[in-house]
């Protein structure tokens, strides 16, 4: 990368536009996964990232971390062209379709699900003519370790080639005219004219299997027939799945909460039942900044979130399977509890930088691992204590060994609800006693005297109880602010924290309690940016902005909701929604001023809290109209909430 001057602004400045002109903007992915392996398809064509054969695996394309040397597979027009794309109804399934004057192709790309959950890891990719012709160019260029290995690309016969280096191997089957590009690619043009149909299909297999696997002839190399049949049988495995979504509180689903179920449901590891919080590591919380982090794991908070909404429209299996990989990860105990594992069950997650990569938009370091896996965060007690509440309630059973492992959860909160934590938020800099975390560990303790009391479980109700009642009298005491009269970020930190408006989730205070409706307000007044919410409004210890956090403008839908004023949760709701791309993807952050995507994409917490918003806003109907304004602590009488300021911006924003 060329070293640009910090003291010539003009030429910095010059070089980031050419920067930000070779990446496409992250709206214009598209997601594809079989549960166990993802990509993300540019608007044009291109298979910018790909991990096989795990969504944590090292990338095999990273173009999107590096345009020149990340590696890609690009499928697109030789000729300027209109390009449109869907989703093949309830499905991953992806369709872009290329116009050029009268000429129209579609190229179909999916991750094919195999027979009986067996088979080798496929992505497949079908072009079809349509009308006329047009030219079109495959550039096909894998580079395995995230671009640091160029593999070596040899023919095996008619149509049929293989890629090996380090510990990765692809077998590539086509019916298109390539040629081997250098040793390290394949390249082809060739015209599809209407009727035509061409396909490519990429599987991974280990290097010592490529020569038996390359030696099969009993499937046709590049076979459109066979294809096409996979796209079917995919088909029918997606709708299938979707068929099963149904609110349990009754009414219809709309098409964004049908989306985001099926993004959770592609995010969703089937061999464990992890949930990764999103398939992409190191893009960006601001363009050309340090904020990039790998989230290709499943943090247990973001994956009870993903399990809660995926049990309320109707899939409770993603419940069970998730309890069950929490305790063979933890091995059965609280003292071995992480905050989050590999979609596998790996404990270690160290954190390393790939300086060879540019990073998107030359936004570095680009890091794989996360050193958050280190921390404590204490708001992981109460969130597995409420997921297994929720099964129970819901009439399954809780077997001993389980409730042994909850009753060990339970007395871990107890003995550490006193010590400070990295919160929700994960700082890096020194521990707090967050509220949030502290509210949590009542929680765990509160769910767990439920638990104990409902199932007739053995615990040692006198001392929970106690420890509960003193959990809450220290956030009452430390974390609220009697002058103001809100909850507030940590102890002795008086500064705002969207986390607050999940009190009402766990049951510590009722949504429409004054104190809670005084904190939403002091939320917004604080956090509110173009009609989206920022996480925190205390410094970090980490350079430089970031931009609003997407989940946190749908927790506060909800909470609005909760409350009972429908005018502005259903503005913040669709100040929300309005920052899903043309296919209902959305990303982690957003820049509500430049109109940007920003961080790992898709989000699968943006997906669960906008259909938690969603739920929440549909259970509040019949709505009713805002209630009084509540006075603050000393107040003579009413006074403006600024929430309606909020209002009045977001309908300027309209």
């Amino acid at each position: 990368m060329t070293f640009i001057c910090p003291m010539d602004a003009a030429t910095n400045l010059k070089a980031q536009d050419d920067m930000d002109a070779r990446y496409p903007p992250i709206a214009d992915y598209a997601l594809l996964s079989d549960g166990c392996s993802t990509a993300l398809v540019s608007r044009d064509g291109s298979i910018d990232w790909c991990c096989m054969p795990s969504m944590d695996a090292d990338g095999c394309f990273s173009r999107l971390l590096d345009r020149r040397n990340g590696g890609h597979c690009q499928l697109a027009p030789a000729v300027p062209c209109v390009a449109s794309r869907r989703y093949v109804g309830d499905s991953m399934v992806l369709e872009t379709s290329f116009r050029a004057g009268e000429a129209e192709a579609k190229l179909t790309d999916f991750f094919a699900m195999p027979s009986g959950g067996r088979g080798p890891c496929r992505l497949v990719r079908i072009l079809d003519g349509m009308r006329g012709d047009i030219e079109f160019q495959l550039e096909l260029q894998p580079r395995f370790d995230y671009g640091s290995v160029v593999p070596h690309m040899s023919e095996r016969g008619p149509g049929l080639f293989v890629a090996v280096g380090g510990n990765n191997g692809f077998v590539f089957r086509t019916d298109m005219p390539v040629q081997v590009d250098g040793r390290n690619g394949l390249r082809a043009s060739f015209r599809v004219g209407k009727g035509a149909r061409f396909c490519l299909s990429m599987e991974f297999h280990a290097p010592e299997c490529i020569d038996d696997v390359a030696a099969n002839r009993s499937v046709t190399p590049g076979s459109p027939d066979c294809d096409f049949a996979r796209r079917e049988q995919t088909l029918e495995a997606w709708h299938a799945w979707a068929a099963r979504l149904a609110p349990i509180d009754g009414g219809a689903m709309d098409a964004a909460t049908r989306r985001s179920a099926l993004v959770l449901k592609a995010l969703t590891f089937s061999r464990t039942g992890a949930i990764a919080a999103a398939p992409t590591t190191s893009l960006p919380e601001w363009p050309g900044g340090t904020r990039n982090w790998d989230y290709r794991y499943s943090w247990a908070r973001d994956s009870v979130f993903a399990v809660r909404a995926l049990y309320r429209l109707g899939c409770p299996s993603e419940a069970e399977a998730f309890m069950r990989f929490i305790q063979r990860s933890s091995a059965g105990s609280a003292d071995e509890l992480q905050i989050m594992y590999g979609l596998d069950g790996k404990r270690r997650l160290t954190e390393v930088e790939l300086p060879w990569l540019e990073g998107y938009r030359g936004s570095k370091p680009v890091r794989i691992g996360n050193k958050a896996s280190e921390q404590s965060q204490l708001d992981l007690f109460g969130e597995i204590m409420e997921l297994a509440w929720t099964w129970h309630a819901s009439g399954h059973p809780i077997d001993a060994a389980y409730w042994a492992f909850l009753r060990d959860v339970v007395d871990a909160a107890c003995r550490r609800w006193q010590d400070p934590d990295s919160g929700i938020w994960e700082f890096r800099g020194e521990a707090a006693h967050h509220v949030h975390s502290k509210a949590m560990c009542w929680a765990a303790v509160d769910f767990g005297i439920r638990l104990a009391r409902d199932g007739g479980f053995d615990a040692p109700l006198e001392r929970w109880e106690g420890e509960r009642d003193r959990i809450r009298r220290a956030i009452e005491e430390h974390g609220y602010d009697r002058r103001r009269g809100i909850f507030v970020q940590a102890f002795g930190r008086p500064g705002m924290d969207a986390s607050l408006l999940l009190l009402p989730r766990i049951g510590f205070v009722a949504a429409g309690d004054p104190r809670m409706v005084r904190t939403v307000d002091a939320v917004i007044d604080a956090l509110d940016h173009g009609g989206l919410l920022r996480r925190y409004d205390m410094p970090d210890g980490i350079p430089g902005p970031e931009g609003a956090f997407l989940p946190c403008t749908f927790w506060l839908a909800a909470c609005l909701a909760e409350q009972q004023r429908p005018d502005l949760a259903r503005a913040y709701y669709d100040r929300g929604l309005a920052c899903r791309n043309d296919l209902g993807l959305f990303s982690e952050e957003y820049d509500p001023d430049a109109g940007l995507m920003l961080g790992n994409f898709p989000q699968g917490l943006t997906h669960v809290s906008q259909i938690m918003a969603w739920l929440a806003m549909m259970a509040a109907r019949p709505l009713r109209r805002d209630p009084e304004p509540v006075p603050g602590p000393g107040a003579g009488g009413p006074h403006e909430l600024p929430g309606d300021s909020s209002r009045r911006r977001l309908e300027q924003d309209d």
